[in-house]
């Protein structure tokens, strides 16, 4: 075998064991069985050398980002992850030693996350190498939980701790300001792992299917994805600075330098959970997360209408000039 052949027989095919529809990827589509009272989930995410991971980022890190951002939006609408296909495209044919550690990335999210390969595409085109997913997941009928449902009063709630990645990104990056960050090593490396590898929430599926009024994953900030939530729910928002979940080392440089919140609230990547929860479910939801191990923090309320705010310890509203990620 040689060229396209060998990519996809030799290297990616494997990542198809376990699935029988996916037909070694052989054929010319796969085959999707849903079960009886089942609906399937469909997402499409993409992720490209330059702008959403650097050239020389180690390839298995690459194959697991590029697999779980297409899992966070899955597990935020409750669905339990099934399958996915992919479209490889290389600025020229790729390092043998590249491609098997990117699959043996891939392989580790497979496992983590429970899907398989089923199928893509793979070709040569000018532009930097891109890695693009739709993954499917599976959901009982009717209980697919959307971005629009929140209303007046219900908690907003987010998953494990935000900013970490677009912290360890400028830590990535060599910025200046990450000079007199106080971060010891450990701190360092963690935070710049959040970025390589995001850690999608498979654990709180059930509890947002069950007590989620609406949820979406944090993927271009939170103020950014929170305010899409309220466009589409027809309400406001107020969040409190001082209950936003930090790991140490996000608290450490916060504490240090005030910008950060900006990182925290609106650098994108974090890939956590935001959800909306009516107050007579807060606890029941609160101990279904913690049941499964799974960090949730409630950081505010919807409102009736109005602008999402976020308010500090005094109760005065933050300006913030930058509010998220846009590609465009």
């Amino acid at each position: 075998m040689s060229g396209e052949e060998a990519i996809i027989q030799g290297v990616l095919a494997r990542l198809s064991t376990g699935h029988q529809g996916a037909l070694g990827l052989k054929d010319d589509a796969a085959l999707i069985a849903v079960p009886p009272g089942y609906e399937l989930v469909v997402t499409m995410d993409a992720i490209a050398a330059g702008v959403h991971f650097f050239a020389d980022d180690p390839p298995s890190d690459v194959g697991w980002k590029a697999l779980a951002v297409n899992v966070s939006d899955l597990i935020a609408k409750g669905a339990q992850p099934h399958a996915y296909l992919m479209s490889l495209a290389f600025p020229a044919a790729p390092d043998p030693a590249w491609l098997s550690g990117f699959a043996a990335g891939l392989s580790q999210a497979q496992r983590t996350f429970g899907l398989h390969l089923v199928g893509g595409d793979t070709d040569r085109r000018p532009g930097p190498l891109s890695v693009t997913i739709t993954a499917m997941g599976l959901v009982p009928t009717g209980t697919m939980v959307k971005r629009g449902g929140a209303q007046p009063g219900d908690y907003i709630f987010v998953s494990g701790t935000l900013g970490d990645a677009a912290l360890g990104l400028q830590l990535r990056a060599g910025t200046r300001e990450t000079n007199a960050w106080p971060l010891d090593e450990p701190e360092r490396v963690a935070l710049i792992a959040r970025y390589l590898r995001p850690q999608p929430r498979i654990g709180l599926t059930p509890a947002l299917r069950t007590y989620a009024r609406a949820a979406m994953d944090i993927s271009d900030g939170l103020l950014k994805d929170l305010t899409r939530m309220c466009a589409l729910s027809g309400v406001g928002a107020a969040i409190m600075a001082a209950e936003l979940p930090l790991s140490s080392a996000g608290a450490n440089i916060l504490s240090a330098d005030s910008r950060a919140i900006k990182s925290i609230v609106a650098g994108g990547d974090d890939y956590e959970v935001l959800a909306a929860v009516a107050p007579a479910n807060v606890a029941v939801f609160m101990a279904a997360a913690a049941g499964m191990s799974v960090p949730v923090t409630a950081i505010g309320r919807f409102a009736e209408a109005g602008a999402v705010t976020i308010l500090d310890s005094d109760g005065q509203p933050v300006t913030l000039a930058h509010t998220g990620y846009d590609h465009f």
